[in-house]
């Protein structure tokens, strides 16, 4: 199903060709790396935007250990997701392939690449999701950049054809997400709720970030076949949060609250608690401003620091990947809206890896983290780029 992405009626604009040149704290930015300067229908209810964990919360210090190296030698590795049974899915940005890797033994197995995937700049094939319902269907979710446009399409994964053609044809469910050299957003994921989430860009045309009639610099929140869900802020919309300049994280607390992360420009980057329908301030306000009407962020970092693009949740606390930064951040939780975070940012793995793309809860104390050497933006080392294992606290 193709369903317009904004309210009934509205055709969902174009983005630029080539949109300005700006740089910045974006996921690939400059040659130099991120945070250079730039030039002057469901009847499902909307989750809770607020709650308490049910676990404890966190000690104010952590701890993060790589446990081992699954695999190696990935290509332009972006994004993540968990099969049922621990498996995990990977995407080539370039290559615009998805790959299976064993959880225990790190065998990679090539499912197939998907068509009109069109790489260029921070665009290509960009994150995945496994549906809620893959033990019936077997549908497996990506986010993608075309020559047009960036979309969403859902393919069946069948493990029983030879390796390289387990992939069905996409089906397109959204159409329409502008493109851009910059800030195509990407991220994927299935809330608590079992909608689909996805995080969007605007491209490097700021002004799109305010623009309700626009998808771009956008949470969005939509039913499995790509329909607005009953509950979201505005009806026939699939917007659920504005005012975003680059999301490419996205992960939910003990108590369903969501999170995300997101590029800022020279100054600040972001980790916020998002409600639906509130104006995340781009391009108004960057970083904790406290300006009327706009959600400031939670925490936030200097665009050396950070460059975030993947979050998770383990063990009370949400941790976030840095790629300019080159480092994973742990952000405790205390579960109440007005005590967050409940200790300072605590980072780990600095420069040891080199930029950190995706991270993904592994299950207990445990995640998945993904290095990013080979975007083109990295320091490339032997073996990069690689699925590290972590135990976390």
């Amino acid at each position: 199903m193709q369903t317009p992405v904004l309210r009934k009626g509205v055709v969902a604009l174009l983005a630029s060709a080539a949109l300005l040149l700006s740089a910045c704290s974006s996921d690939d930015g400059p040659a130099a790396g991120e945070g250079a300067a730039s030039p002057p229908a469901s009847a499902t209810p909307a989750p809770p935007a607020s709650g308490s964990p049910s676990a404890e919360p966190p000690p104010a210090k952590g701890s993060a250990e790589v446990v081992k190296t699954l695999t190696d030698g990935l290509a332009s590795p972006w994004g993540l997701a968990a099969l049922p049974g621990g498996d995990l899915l990977v995407a080539s940005r370039d290559e615009a392939t998805i790959t299976r890797i064993d959880s225990e033994s790190g065998k990679k197995t090539l499912l197939g690449s998907v068509p009109g995937v069109a790489p260029a700049g921070e665009g290509g094939l960009l994150g995945l999701a496994v549906a809620p319902t893959f033990g019936a269907d077997h549908l497996v979710y990506a986010y993608f950049t075309t020559e047009s446009d960036n979309r969403i399409a859902r393919m069946l994964y069948d493990e029983k054809k030879p390796a390289g053609r387990q992939l069905g044809a996409p089906d397109t469910i959204l159409r329409g997400i502008p493109k851009g050299s910059i800030h195509n957003g990407g991220r994927i994921a299935f809330g608590p709720d079992r909608m689909l989430y996805a995080g969007t860009g605007e491209t490097g045309d700021t002004g799109l970030a305010q623009d309700k009639s626009s998808p771009s610099g956008k949470i969005l929140r939509m039913t499995p076949d790509g329909e607005p869900v009953h509950g979201n802020p505005e009806a026939d919309s699939l917007i659920y949060s504005y005012g975003h300049r680059n999301v490419q994280g996205l992960a939910w607390d003990g108590g369903k609250r969501l999170w995300a992360a997101e590029f800022g420009q020279n100054t600040w980057d972001e980790l916020n608690l998002i409600e639906p329908g509130k104006n995340y301030g781009w391009p108004d306000v960057e970083g904790k401003e406290g300006e009327p009407g706009f959600v400031d962020p939670v925490a936030q970092w200097k665009t050396s620091e950070a460059s975030p693009s993947g979050i998770a949740y383990a063990e009370g606390s949400i941790w976030m990947a840095g790629l300019r930064g080159e480092r994973l951040w742990r952000i405790p939780l205390s579960g109440k809206a007005d005590g967050e975070p409940l200790a300072a940012p605590q980072a780990f793995l600095e420069g040891k890896y080199g930029r950190l793309r995706t991270v993904l809860a592994a299950g207990g104390d445990k995640l998945w983290l993904v290095t990013s050497n080979t975007d083109g933006r990295g320091d490339v080392k032997s073996g990069d780029d690689r699925i590290l294992l972590l135990k976390v606290r």
